[in-house]
């Protein structure tokens, strides 16, 4: 467990199945169906080389583009930035090119079970990621109205945490089932799976998560649900999230989504770089040797500007260039405001109830700003107290996060000096590059007056707010109270018998669409449920033996609230 709060409830059997994102809302095995042999699905030779718009060259886009050029059809990718999206790996100007810094996606949780396959495709390394406490962390402090504690287990933290660390446990199974849960999951024991999330859904989406935590009788003390706001579970603070429902927060806690992370060796994005490159073995209709990027010219096609339903029910795509191209198929893995400002869209696209849907759909700030230093300094022993001179560290202060991250005792390194989310990461939005260095170092200088950080900087700082990234405005989805039936409505567009005839053919995909936003777990079931969604409406079907998510559909399907 990488808690900076242990979880006391957490599943500690080690004969037990491992856990992985397999529900709550829609308990599918996308690991499995990856991993079987007769492969996701064929569509008729009639329709072999028909092209299909995939908008987004994100995780999601790259990888139902990749599954629809296995299939035999072709598709045209449009991306506005940079192959990767949110899995963004950036250098620094002058230095190293083996120093990097994750503007986006920095920790994926084993229980990323469909991602996971990916990894292992394109011959990526993992590796343990320096949460606060976790095993890959020498120490961690934690920094909180002034007063700093140093750690190296969480046994060496006061006694309060643990106070904290058995409320919180105490509170997700008086109020979540959590252990019941938990064994479903891990089991794939679908009807119980279901009827535990039923009625929790039932009762607790008009909950927020702080409202959750109040409604406890193990977190009646304020000072409690304030030190668990600002130190939390898994990665570090939650207080951020105290407004979002509290059936987000489920999610991740049941699969286990905040636990021992792991970074990709040398960066994520090159996952989707390799994925556009990679020539698949097993491939219909194209001759060996094909790749995405070799059906593209080697560079996807610009930004979409406009979206329109045209006759035949057909859609249009408009990009920057003035290029329109028709298809009968699309699939769209942008964030999903992007059709409501920065795309020109025909209100045909999507029904009413769906357009409503991306409209309320909620997203999270966040902000990161990493430096780089000739080396990992921080493991300096103080000659006083004997600890690291430096540590991860968590605080109430302006940086919130900073997290430490080498390659070795002597090679330069990375400090990521800060990691904060929704107003925290406002509060960075005005200043500069520099500006914000600058005041990261202060408070830092506050926690560690003794270190100077400065003296090892060898680099300008490299940094990000996704909230002012114009293809993105925001770096998460995140559900508010009641907005479990707009979620339900968006991750199920996939399934379009159940639409209109001339509200067909164009696909919602990305993470934003699933029910773990945040997670690149989300974005890769996405893009399978848009890939089982083309290759039906082309006429095309898994093998009996290999059901795909639309086939077992009504066995599994969200819960559905009712609307009066």
């Amino acid at each position: 467990m990488t808690s900076t709060v242990p979880n006391a409830v957490q599943h500690t059997d080690a004969t037990a199945p491992p856990i992985t994102m397999f529900g709550p809302d829609f308990p599918y095995a996308y690991d499995d169906f990856l991993a079987h042999p007769a492969g996701l699905g064929q569509i008729p030779a009639t329709e072999h080389g028909q092209e299909v718009a995939v908008i987004g060259g994100g995780l999601s886009g790259v990888i139902a583009a990749y599954e629809l050029m296995k299939m035999g059809l072709k598709p045209v990718v449009y991306e506005a930035d940079r192959i990767g999206g949110r899995l963004r790996t950036v250098g620094f100007d002058g230095c190293d090119p083996s120093l990097t810094a994750e503007m986006g996606a920095m920790r994926f949780p084993p229980s990323s079970t469909a991602l996971q396959h990916y990894i292992d495709l394109v011959g990526l390394e993992t590796r343990a990621f320096p949460n606060p406490l976790s095993p890959a962390t020498p120490s961690t402090v934690v920094d909180l109205k002034g007063e700093s504690h140093y750690a190296e287990t969480v046994d060496d933290l006061p006694q309060v945490y643990r106070d904290v660390a058995d409320a919180w446990s105490a509170c997700l199974e008086e109020g979540a089932d959590f252990s019941d849960m938990n064994r479903a999951l891990r089991e794939r024991d679908v009807p119980r799976i279901r009827e535990i999330w039923s009625q929790l859904v039932e009762r607790l989406d008009n909950q927020t998560f702080y409202g959750f935590l109040c409604d406890s009788e193990a977190f009646t003390s304020f000072r409690h649900r304030e030190i668990f706001g600002q130190v939390g579970f898994g990665t570090g603070g939650w207080d951020t999230d105290f407004p979002n429902s509290i059936l987000e927060i489920l999610r991740v806690v049941y699969t286990e989504a905040d636990d021992h992370h792991r970074g990709i060796v040398g960066g994520s994005q090159q996952l989707p770089l390799r994925l556009w490159d990679r020539e698949p073995q097993k491939i219909v209709h194209w001759p060996q040797g094909t790749s995405l990027a070799s059906l593209h010219g080697g560079e996807p096609r610009g930004a979409v500007t406009r979206l329109t339903r045209t006759a035949g029910n057909r859609i249009t795509v408009t990009d920057a260039t003035g290029d329109i191209r028709t298809f009968r198929a699309a699939v769209f893995t942008g964030q999903s405001w992007l059709l409501l400002s920065k795309i020109d869209c025909d209100d045909a696209l999507f029904p009413i109830d769906h357009w409503t849907a991306m409209e309320r759909t909620h997203y999270m700030e966040s902000s990161k700003l990493f430096v780089p230093v000739d080396r990992p300094f921080w493991l300096d022993k103080d000659e006083t107290t004997g600890r690291d001179t430096m540590s991860m560290t968590l605080t109430d202060r302006m940086t919130r996060g900073t997290y430490l991250l080498d390659e070795g005792p002597d090679k330069p390194a990375v400090i990521c000096l800060s990691y904060t989310w929704c107003d925290d990461s406002l509060k960075w939005l005005p200043l500069s590059p520099k500006e914000r260095m600058e005041v990261m170092l202060k408070s830092l200088g506050e926690i560690y007056p003794n270190v100077d950080i400065r003296s090892h900087i060898i680099g300008n700082p490299v940094t990000v707010s996704w909230e002012n990234e114009p293809w993105f405005m925001g770096a998460f989805k995140a559900n508010l109270p009641g907005h479990y039936r707009y979620q339900r409505r968006l991750f199920t567009h996939f399934m379009q018998d159940r639409l209109p005839e001339d509200k067909r053919g164009i696909f919602l995909a990305g993470d934003d669409i699933s029910w773990t936003a945040g997670w690149a777990e989300g974005a890769v079931q996405t893009a399978l449920n848009a890939v089982w969604g083309v290759m039906h409406q082309f006429g095309g079907a898994t093998d009996p033996t290999n059901p795909g998510p639309g086939d077992l559909y009504d066995e599994i399907a969200p819960v559905e609230l009712p609307e009066d």
